[in-house]
């Protein structure tokens, strides 16, 4: 029964890591820039915004972990949050017409990295809420 358990836990445990990664691969490839490119460069603007992409998909995927004691279910609703997470994006972007929030990124302005940086945790808390 034990190694039942750590069987469990060590494939969940699995399971999290490749969708925080497929998680961060998607939002990569939505920029129209390299990420890890702007990094290495010291872009702080896309750190920000990188890393709040980051925490907002670990905040989702950790309370559809803890709330489903099935990994398909699990994986059910990261990927439903996910997707909210990516529309919230999405609506930010199209609510803000004058203001290129990729450009900006890539250009190192800090305030808009923050600005994204809590849009991204603020909305998979919110998010989160929804996952049953």
């Amino acid at each position: 029964m034990g190694r039942l358990i750590v069987v469990d836990i060590v494939v969940s445990i699995i399971v999290i890591i490749v969708l925080q990664l497929l998680g961060m691969a998607v939002f990569s490839w939505m920029t129209p820039f390299n990420d890890l490119e702007e990094l290495k460069k010291g872009n702080t603007a896309v750190g920000l915004a990188f890393g709040g992409k980051f925490l907002g998909t670990a905040i989702i995927l950790g309370v559809s972990a803890y709330t489903n004691s099935s990994i398909w279910h699990m994986i059910l609703w990261f990927a439903v949050g996910y997707v909210c997470l990516i529309v919230a994006y999405w609506v930010l972007e199209l609510a803000t017409p004058g203001l290129k929030l990729s450009e900006h990124l890539k250009d190192g302005n800090a305030a808009v990295g923050v600005l994204l940086c809590f849009v991204f945790i603020g909305m998979s808390f919110a998010i989160s809420s929804l996952i049953v």
